[in-house]
């Protein structure tokens, strides 16, 4: 139990290359953070395509709790736009298709065909990008196994539902499948039924602090934890907990940058902003805490550097920042946002060649090449907090 006056919660924080569960402490004027547990998150290349391991996943939240002890209540959050497909009996229909995978070419084309995109930005305030939940599941439409689905879970919602056996739709999240109305926080049924997109396999919308289920008996034996223990919804988009968590005082006006696997970069506002020069400039408008909605582009971030190790075979970034640092700054630039940096596989090489292409020196030692993805990163979130604030 926790202290008189202290509570202790634990956090289950899923990202594209790695998960963990903290706990925290919290008292008055308290916060107490500890990682209880860290897993790697490694998506498998399967012959139908690119799949998270999700089994993987659940298993090292469930010896996250373990690790974590006796604790007031649990929260999840993780990457957007994924899901999870369950049968009439509640088993998972395959794993998740990676965001990353091929299936959506060509079908953003398919879409704009019947709404444009600007009446699709209009309509949902989400900026583009082809693996946005819409497009994967009009890519998905015509297969056994959305044929065969009765539900659908976002990826926090799908772990809620095996810790709990109950079932919803955390709404920060929702806001990224581009099937929201930012303006009333509830699903855009006509942009559904104008492309085939069947709302009623999402289990019903949940708000960051409703209650989201107790943890089942069997996963109270396999975590040590004495019941019953509460499930909470928060911002389960690990954006929106990122943003909720940015120590401003009410009414101040702030800029965020979130960095990860992905970088975002933006501002909290009271409305979303859905201008022709907003969807323009490819900003989206996703719906944070207390009816607050996160302005912001997406940014490719980190992702580029992970790529490059892995292709090195690299596990420490140590020597590779001291080695950048050395290494005068902007000699090598490249558009981080530029879409042949968006699927894995070798890119050293690509960066490479995107800078031969704009005719600038080329880098090519892991150095070079550190320092080329960082200094592109520095000026893509530069751009885009000036056009947040312009916009």
């Amino acid at each position: 139990m926790s202290a008189a006056g202290t509570k202790t919660f634990a956090a289950v924080d899923l990202g594209a290359s790695s998960g963990r569960v903290m706990t925290g402490r919290v008292g008055p004027d308290t916060l107490h953070l500890t990682e209880a547990h860290r897993f790697p998150n490694r998506p498998v290349h399967l012959p139908e395509g690119l799949r998270w391991d999700i089994l993987g996943l659940y298993g090292g939240v469930v010896d996250g709790l373990r690790a974590a002890g006796p604790v007031d209540s649990v929260g999840i959050d993780s990457w957007a736009v994924d899901y999870g497909l369950l049968a009439a009996d509640g088993s998972l229909l395959g794993n998740p298709v990676h965001y990353r995978d091929r299936r959506t070419e060509g079908v953003p084309e398919q879409v704009w065909a019947t709404v444009p995109p600007d009446v699709l930005y209009r309509a949902t305030g989400i900026q583009y990008a082809p693996f946005n939940t819409l497009y994967q599941l009009v890519a998905a439409q015509g297969t056994p196994q959305l044929a065969a689905a009765r539900n659908l879970l976002l990826i926090p919602d799908l772990i809620a539902y095996w810790l709990t056996g109950e079932r919803g739709t955390e709404l920060t999240n929702a806001s990224t499948t581009q099937l929201i109305d930012p303006r009333t926080g509830d699903w855009n049924r006509a942009l559904a039924d104008r492309l085939g997109i069947d709302l009623a396999l999402f289990a019903p919308l949940r708000r960051p602090g409703d209650p989201a289920g107790t943890l089942l008996p069997e996963v109270r034996e396999r975590t040590g934890l004495s019941g019953p223990v509460p499930v909470t919804a928060v911002g389960s988009h690990d954006t929106a907990s990122a943003v909720a968590a940015v120590p401003a005082g009410r009414g101040e006006r702030f800029a965020y940058l979130c960095t990860g696997t992905w970088s975002l970069a933006g501002l909290e506002l009271d409305a979303p902003v859905t201008t022709g020069a907003s969807g323009a400039a490819n900003f989206t408008n996703e719906l944070g805490i207390d009816g607050t909605v996160r302005f912001l582009r997406n940014i490719m971030g980190l992702w580029l550097l992970q790529e490059c190790m892995r292709a090195w075979e690299l596990t420490d970034v140590t020597p590779l920042l001291a080695e950048a640092a050395r290494i005068p700054a902007l000699r090598y630039v490249v558009d981080a946002a530029a879409p042949e940096f968006l699927a894995p596989g070798d890119m050293p090489g690509r960066i490479a060649a995107a800078c031969r292409a704009t005719g600038g020196p080329v880098p090519h030692s892991p150095g070079e090449i550190t320092r080329c993805v960082l200094d592109s990163l520095a000026l893509a979130h530069r751009r885009a907090i000036r056009e947040a604030q312009r916009l």
